[in-house]
């Protein structure tokens, strides 16, 4: 009986240490993970003059998010993490929160920029709309592939979500100079940043190592507020 308990407690005892050292494996593993992917610093900050933006140009923080109509990512974020950023920060007064358009996903990602750029410059307070709804009108996951995102679909929500755009002015300011060349612009600070996926969010002048863990983006926002 003696030796029967005896074996029971050291597969305890065992048991426990493995269970330990597994526990400090993961913990290790995922410290190097996180020292593999840092936060990354720029000498400056994305220009965001000209770029729609979301609460006071003069804040101390600019938050930017380098995204893509077409990513699924990019959706989740503007549902999941954009509500609790604007609240905490945006609506605060604390920070600015600034689009950056990015064309991973080619033609339609181009569409989609650019009718979102001919809505900002004929009415900035609607051009927020139009962002929310062209990202709610995102297919799920198994349709993400199929052509969506076409220049119908997108006047086609501009009609029903923003009243106050010119459907006919919207379409003709989609095939103009001055809103490509706003892509454009998109694009080369997509290019000088390296930007390699969406989204992609910087505060000031650091680009975050995971867009969808907000205690790094509030931490690193609290710290640009202290300096």
């Amino acid at each position: 009986m003696n030796n029967t308990r005896q074996l029971s407690k050291k597969l305890v005892i065992f048991t426990s240490l493995i269970i330990i050292l597994l526990l400090s494996l993961f913990l290790i593993n995922q410290m190097n993970q996180k020292s593999e992917n840092p936060a990354m610093v720029f000498e400056d900050a994305p220009v965001t003059e000209n770029q729609p933006t979301l609460g006071s140009k003069e804040s101390k923080v600019s938050i930017v998010e380098f995204g893509d109509f077409k990513c699924p990512s990019c959706k989740a974020w503007e549902e999941e993490m954009k509500p609790r950023i604007t609240k905490d920060f945006i609506e605060t007064g604390k920070a600015s929160f600034s689009y950056i358009n990015v064309l991973f996903h080619e033609e339609e990602s181009r569409t989609g920029a650019l009718a979102a750029e001919a809505i900002w410059i004929q009415d900035p307070e609607a051009y927020w709309t139009f962002h929310k709804e062209l990202f709610n009108a995102q297919p799920q996951t198994e349709q993400h592939d199929e052509l969506w995102l076409t220049s119908e679909k997108v006047l086609e929500i501009a009609k029903q979500f923003t009243p106050t755009i010119y459907l006919q002015k919207l379409e003709n300011d989609m095939k103009s100079m001055q809103i490509q060349e706003q892509v454009n612009i998109d694009n080369e600070l997509v290019l000088k940043y390296n930007v390699q996926q969406t989204p992609t969010i910087m505060i000031n002048n650091v680009m975050v190592s995971n867009p969808f863990d907000y205690d790094e983006i509030s931490s690193l926002i609290n710290a640009q507020l202290k300096e």
